[in-house]
């Protein structure tokens, strides 16, 4: 099996899952019992807490979700009420959990999108209440430097609140290359396990709860916290997340050998978007036939037509065959290669 399929969900490293084991089989009471197992549950959350908050600009908390979804959708809401301006920046090119979000809330505030090409902090005026952009789009890769947003922003409306999706530039660009109020991340696109993700929250920054209940995490975000998949969440981070350097070099090189375009440009390197001139789902089932795993795009946009392409100004015959390979920590020059010699036996089979 060859998985390119990285940016949806990473493949889990050996030590998160072994780390989420250990937990479930030593560590299993609840983190708020006030016996032994409970403080020993407490410490695997604190420790794996800190390590993570070691990636993330200085200054801030990190609460503990169910994952990236919850995490945009608790930033993203808390960020909007109760407020007097009406007017939020985003982009074309975020995950369905933020654009959703702000297709909802179109209802009561003006949601302007920014193209890639086109200046965030520019759309940002007196009656923005939030700029809500992701640091690295999932489906094309391409990078906003949110750090340098950040302060243009602040320096000029100290006010606005900025939410950053970090899902899929975390431990992937330099930490200095990522700052926002409030940060989304998630276990699974870094080699954990899905089920968990976070939020920091800037200390400058307030955020209430949208769920009531029990007093854990300071009552902001309650709930029993789940120990194990934090501490493979934590694992992970201690292993990072780095591709062999040659792997997008040598893939994009022999796209273009083969005389496909590219439509991944300024691009985070884990993650490369090209059309092959055959339908996208025609390929993939071919491709899926010789254990090779790619995608069309986002996972959570389930095969629907990229909303996130067209935004590039990329013609539909191009959207229609596009496919997103996305490396991760165990890809290989090798698979790459054969991955160029399959994808070439395609090609060949329909055109």
């Amino acid at each position: 099996m060859i998985y390119f399929d990285n940016a949806a969900s990473a493949m889990p490293r050996k030590e998160a899952v072994d780390a989420f084991n250990a937990v479930l089989a030593e560590n299993f009471s609840n983190p708020a019992a006030l016996h032994k197992g409970g403080i020993e549950s407490e410490k695997i959350i604190t420790k794996s807490r800190e390590a993570i908050l070691s990636h993330l600009p200085k200054g801030g908390r990190l609460l503990f979700t169910s994952g990236a979804t919850e995490s945009n959708n608790l930033a993203i809401m808390n960020s909007v009420k109760p407020r007097n301006k009406n007017k939020i920046v985003t982009t074309a090119i975020e995950h369905p959990s933020v654009s959703g979000v702000m297709d909802k809330l179109s209802e009561a505030y003006e949601i302007v999108r920014v193209l890639p090409h086109e200046e965030i902090a520019a759309a940002v005026d007196e009656n923005t209440c939030l700029v809500s952009m992701t640091a690295a789009c999932g489906e094309t890769g391409f990078i906003i430097n949110t750090a340098k947003i950040y302060a243009e922003i602040k320096a000029r409306f100290p006010d606005c609140i900025v939410h950053v999706d970090g899902v899929q530039s975390f431990l992937k660009l330099p930490i200095n290359d990522m700052d926002g109020d409030l940060i989304s991340l998630s276990s699974h696109k870094i080699g954990g396990i899905p089920g968990v993700g976070g939020l920091f929250v800037k200390d400058t920054a307030r955020i209430n709860p949208m769920m009531f209940g029990g007093g854990q995490q300071k009552g902001t975000r309650p709930g029993t916290e789940p120990a194990a998949l934090i501490a493979a969440f934590g694992k992970a981070q201690d292993l990072g997340f780095r591709i062999e350097g040659r792997l997008n070099e040598r893939l994009v090189d022999g796209l273009e050998g083969l005389g496909l375009k590219i439509n991944s440009r300024n691009n985070i390197p884990h993650i490369v978007n090209f059309s092959c001139g055959v339908k996208s789902e025609v390929m993939l089932h071919f491709l899926a036939e010789h254990l090779v795993y790619v995608s069309s795009g986002s996972a959570c946009a389930r095969g629907k037509k990229s909303r996130i392409l067209p935004a590039y100004a990329i013609p539909d015959r191009d959207i229609d065959t596009a496919i997103r390979v996305s490396f991760g920590w165990q890809n290989t020059i090798e698979e790459v290669d054969e991955f160029l010699n399959i994808l070439e036996a395609g090609l060949k089979r329909w055109k």
